[in-house]
C-alpha cells in the first residue's frame, strides 16, 4: 500500500468507527493512534512526528477562546431552568393567539428570543412543548404543524447569537467570534421570516389547520398583558445586547471592549440576576446548571483531543492535500464546492451532531475553502445554517426525540387529549427541514445576507507602499538621519478590501504547523 492510498482509507475508517456507537472522542483517538503506528511502520513519517501530539493537546487546554463555552453554557442553562420560557410563551400566546396562526407566530418569536438567551435545543423544545402543545391541541391546531413549529423553533438557538455553535466554528476557522455573530444575524432574521411566512400562507390556504384562539380565553387583557410580555423581553434583551455589544457582535459596532470569554462571564452573572428577578434562584437550580455545564464542557474537550489526534496523523500522511485536490477540482468553482460541501454536511448530520462535525470535518474543509477565496465567516455561518437540520431529520433528529419524550409525558399526565403519534412528529418536521434548506441555498447564492453586517476590512496597497518606501531615502532631513512617513502618506497604504475577498488575503495563507514539522524531519533524515 502506498501513502497516497491511505488517506481515503482513513476517512472511510472514520465514518465506520463513528457509526459503531462507541463514544466519538475515544473512537477518534484510537483510530488516530492506530493509523499513526501503521504509518510509522511503513516509514511514511518518523516516530518523532507523533511527539507533536502532547503539544497539540496542551494547545487545546490553553486556548482562551474555548473558555467561553462553559460561560455561555452556564448562562443558557440557568435561564432555561428559571422559568423565563414559560412566562414568555404564556404572555406571547395570549397576545397573538386570537389571530389565525397566532400560537404559531408566538412559538416562532419566543423561539428566536430564547435562542439568543438559552442556547440549548433540548431545554427550548421541552419548555415550549410543555406550554404550547396542550394549548394548540385544545384549540384544534393541526398536529403536524404544531409538532413541526415547536421542533423547528427550538433549533433556531443554534444560529442566533450568542450561539455556542458559532463560538466553536470561529475557533476552528480562526476567525473572530464577533464577526461570526455579526454574520449570523442576517440568516437568523431570514429564518424567522421564512417560518412566519409559511404560517401566514398556511393560515390563508388551510385556516382550519391554524385557527385563532377565542378572545375570551385570555386570562390577561390590556396593559396587564403588555406588562407581562415586556417583563420577559426587556431584561433578556438588555442582557443579550450587553453581552454581544461588548464583544463587537452587533451590527454597527466595530470595536470590542471584552473578549468572548469575558463577555460570557458577564452573561453568566447576568443570568443569575435574571433568575433572581424571577424569584427562582435557589441552590438546586444552581447545582443542576453547574453539573450540566461541567458535562458539556468535558464532552467538548474530549472530542477536541480525539479529533486533534486523528487530524495530526491525517495531515502526516498528506490527507489535507487529498481533500484539497478532490474538492478544488469540482465543476462550478466556488458555487460547485459549496453545493457539494453542504450536501455532504446535510447527510453527515443524519448521524453526527454539530460538535462532531465542527471538530472533525471542518478542519478538513476550512483550508480548502480559504484557498478557493471563500470568506470563512460566510462559510462558517452557512455550515451553521446547514447543521441546524441535524436536529430535525431522522433517524437521529434530537429535537424530534425531545418532542417525542415530552409529548408522551404530557399525555400520561392528562395534559393532552390524545397521544401524539411518531408519524405526526416525523412528517410534521419535513416542511421545516425544507425551509431550512431553502435558507442554506439563499446564503450560498446571496452571500450579502452574511457579509452585509460585517465590517469592511482594510488591505495594504503593496504597490503604493513600495513607491513610498523607495522615495523615503531622498537626502532630505539628513540631520534627522531618516525620513518619516506623514499621516497622509500612511493613509495611502490602505484601501477598502472588496467584500468578496477572503479574510486572510492580506496576511497570506499560513502553513499548517503539522506539515512544517513533517517536512523539517524529512529534511533532517536526508542529511
Amino acid at each position: 500500500m502506498s501513502m497516497e492510498q491511505f488517506p481515503p482509507l482513513m476517512f472511510a475508517g472514520l465514518i465506520i468507527i463513528m457509526l459503531i456507537g462507541f463514544p466519538v472522542a475515544f473512537s477518534l483517538a484510537a483510530l488516530g493512534l492506530g493509523c499513526g503506528l501503521f504509518a510509522i511502520s511503513q516509514g511514511w513519517f518518523p516516530p518523532e512526528f507523533m511527539a507533536a501530539l502532547p503539544q497539540n493537546v496542551f494547545g487545546i487546554l490553553s486556548n482562551d477562546l474555548l473558555l467561553a463555552i462553559p460561560f455561555f453554557t452556564l448562562m443558557g442553562s440557568l435561564l432555561e431552568k428559571c422559568g423565563l420560557a414559560e412566562d414568555m410563551l404564556d404572555s406571547m400566546g395570549q397576545l397573538f393567539g386570537p389571530i389565525r396562526g397566532g400560537l404559531g407566530y408566538s412559538v416562532i418569536i419566543v423561539g428566536f428570543i430564547l435562542g439568543a438567551i438559552t442556547g440549548t435545543v433540548a431545554g427550548q423544545v421541552i419548555a415550549m412543548a410543555m406550554i404550547s402543545l396542550p394549548v394548540m391541541m385544545r384549540y384544534g391546531y393541526n398536529m403536524r404543524y404544531a409538532t413541526g413549529v415547536l421542533a423547528a423553533s427550538g433549533t433556531i438557538t443554534q444560529l442566533v447569537p450568542p450561539s455556542l455553535v458559532l463560538v466553536v466554528l470561529a475557533d476552528q476557522l480562526g476567525k473572530s467570534v464577533g464577526d461570526m455573530y455579526k454574520g449570523a444575524w442576517g440568516p437568523s432574521i431570514l429564518q424567522v421570516l421564512i417560518f412566519a411566512l409559511y404560517t401566514f400562507i398556511l393560515s390563508r390556504i388551510k385556516p382550519h389547520h391554524v385557527p385563532g384562539v377565542p378572545k375570551e380565553a385570555r386570562t390577561l387583557q390590556g396593559w396587564a398583558l403588555w406588562k407581562k410580555c415586556l417583563r420577559g423581553i426587556i431584561p433578556s434583551a438588555v442582557l443579550i445586547f450587553a453581552v454581544l455589544g461588548s464583544m463587537g457582535g452587533l451590527p454597527g459596532i466595530d470595536s470590542a471592549v471584552c473578549t468572548p470569554t469575558e463577555a460570557g462571564a458577564m452573561g453568566a452573572v447576568g443570568a443569575f440576576v435574571l433568575a433572581a428577578m424571577h424569584g427562582r434562584l435557589n441552590w438546586p437550580l444552581v447545582k443542576g446548571t453547574m453539573m450540566g455545564t461541567m458535562r458539556i464542557t468535558a464532552m467538548v474537550v474530549f472530542i477536541l483531543i480525539g479529533s486533534r489526534t486523528f487530524s495530526l496523523v491525517f495531515q502526516g500522511v498528506e490527507g489535507g492535500q487529498w481533500i484539497e485536490h478532490m474538492l478544488s477540482n469540482l465543476p462550478g468553482g466556488q458555487i460547485g464546492f459549496l453545493v457539494v460541501v453542504n450536501i455532504f454536511i446535510f447527510f453527515l448530520a443524519f448521524f453526527l451532531d454539530f460538535f462532531e462535525i465542527a471538530f472533525i470535518i471542518l478542519p478538513m474543509l476550512g483550508p480548502v475553502a480559504d484557498k478557493m477565496g471563500i470568506d470563512l465567516v460566510w462559510f462558517g455561518v452557512m455550515l451553521c445554517v446547514n447543521m441546524q437540520t441535524s436536529f430535525m431529520h431522522p433517524p437521529f433528529g434530537f429535537a424530534l426525540f425531545y418532542l417525542r419524550g415530552i409529548s408522551d409525558t404530557l399525555f400520561k399526565q392528562g395534559s393532552l387529549p390524545r397521544k401524539v403519534e411518531s408519524s405526526d412528529i416525523y412528517m410534521g418536521s419535513i416542511p421545516w427541514v425544507f425551509m431550512q434548506l431553502i435558507l442554506v441555498a439563499i446564503v450560498i447564492f446571496f452571500p450579502v445576507t452574511v457579509t452585509a453586517f460585517l465590517d469592511k476590512e482594510k488591505a495594504v496597497d503593496m504597490d503604493q507602499a513600495t513607491q513610498l518606501l523607495q522615495g523615503m531615502d531622498t537626502g532630505k532631513d539628513q540631520d534627522k538621519g531618516k525620513d518619516e512617513l506623514s499621516s497622509d502618506d500612511a493613509s495611502k497604504l490602505f484601501a477598502p478590501e472588496a467584500a468578496s475577498a477572503p479574510a486572510s488575503s492580506a496576511s497570506g495563507a499560513a502553513e499548517d504547523p503539522n506539515e512544517a514539522v513533517l517536512r523539517a524531519m524529512q529534511q533532517d533524515g536526508k542529511k
